[in-house]
């Protein structure tokens, strides 16, 4: 699994939804590569749309930052080193929670980014899928 690919992203997708409907919120999950570029994404039944931009650009963060937007959002708050980020690459950077990079020896290969709950809805959901790309990476690698 040194990339993610179209079938491993169903995957995380899948086990993101299954928390989702756990927690009875409609997201949106993205998947995208080590480029930031888009794998798959996944919008639920009454999911916001708002959401689906929401969710791609959080993985997107995740990627171009390579870390997770919630610890993004220390460090771009008022006063904060990174204050005014979120205004650069034509607004695509989230600085709120839900994006979190997916890594592998030590480099990002890929981030899932979740929307369509409250911050800490998001990270739920979007860490499920972490979970699982963790368990994948260990059953494939020992």
């Amino acid at each position: 699994m040194s990339q993610i690919n179209l079938e491993l992203a169903k995957k995380l997708i899948e086990s993101a939804e299954k928390e989702a409907n756990e927690i009875k919120v409609p997201m949106v999950i993205s998947i995208v590569d080590e480029g930031g570029n888009f794998i798959a994404c996944h919008r639920m039944d009454n999911a916001l749309l708002v959401s689906i931009d929401i969710a791609q650009n959080k993985a997107w963060t995740s990627v171009a930052m390579k870390m997770p937007t919630a610890d993004l959002a220390q460090a771009a708050g008022a006063g904060k080193e990174l204050y005014g980020i979120n205004t650069t690459n034509n607004g695509r950077v989230v600085v709120f929670g839900g994006g979190i990079p997916l890594w592998k020896d030590g480099q990002v290969i890929g981030a899932v980014g979740v929307s369509g709950g409250s911050v800490e809805q998001d990270i739920q959901v979007a860490q499920s899928a972490v979970q699982v790309f963790s368990e994948l990476e260990y059953l494939l690698n020992g």
